[in-house]
């Protein structure tokens, strides 16, 4: 199996065209195609925070439809999802952004984009096992002894990483770094927490690298493990990026 893995996009669609023409794939139809055949995986937070959420949406749910793509959602797809059925969610944190481009649309193209995004909401994984489970595409991670298995704890472990239940000074979840101590055979492909460039330790990588606070876009070739990457074309913003000891 070949397959270029891409971390949070979170609305930044040019820098997406870029990577993928960087990859080496064709744009046909509005979807970018790969001559020799690869296909595209993606980590979820297709939306929020970046200026073209919803066209975003559109690429990946087409590459899905056609078999040409593997996704699995993030925090901010869950919420998005949780939105559109009409739950009660806080419209912060970046959904806001997601919302203003929405409402923008008339009527029967919102109708249109929340049955395209619901259908690729509900037909994803919630992480996703390939080549013959050598390969683990989950949002936030997940750890060796979760694969498998699907119950709550491995829904908040795979969306929102290994939360501690404390804040940091900025209000945002301490994480525990799961990664250090990961020993499983399987390739963990994700992202969710953005680092300045891609973390690749004990098989796992996170290829998170705040392309939306003006990192970069990058992508993990698989089975290479090799990674690609794009420079954003938004405000670099240094405090949203991660440092690990």
């Amino acid at each position: 199996m070949k397959i270029d893995i891409i971390g949070d996009i979170h609305g930044c669609y040019t820098e997406l065209v870029a990577l993928t023409k960087k990859l080496g794939y064709e744009w046909i139809n509005g979807m970018p195609i790969h001559p020799r055949g690869r296909k595209l995986g993606f980590v979820g937070d297709l939306t929020d925070r970046g200026p073209q959420s919803l066209q975003t949406i559109e690429t990946v749910f087409s590459l899905v439809k056609n078999g040409l793509a593997h996704y699995v959602p993030g925090n901010h797809c869950n919420k998005l999802y949780r939105f559109f059925l009409g739950r009660n969610v806080q419209i912060t944190h970046g959904l806001e952004t997601t919302v203003a481009e929405y409402v923008a649309l008339p009527l029967s193209e919102q109708n249109l984009m929340k049955k395209k995004f619901i259908w690729l909401y509900e037909h994803a994984p919630l992480y996703a096992r390939l080549d013959n489970n050598r390969l683990v595409i989950a949002h936030a991670g997940i750890r060796q002894d979760y694969i498998g298995k699907y119950n709550q704890k491995v829904k908040t472990f795979v969306l929102y990483g290994d939360i501690t239940g404390e804040t940091n000074p900025d209000g945002t979840p301490l994480r525990r770094d799961w990664a250090k101590y990961y020993n499983g055979d399987a390739w963990v492909v994700y992202g969710h927490t953005p680092v300045r460039k891609p973390r690749i330790l004990n098989r796992t990588a996170n290829i998170d690298t705040g392309c939306v606070f003006g990192g970069t876009l990058t992508a993990l070739r698989y089975p290479e493990i090799e990674t690609v990457s794009v420079p954003s074309t938004l405000p670099y913003i240094p405090e949203k990026f991660k440092e690990f000891n």
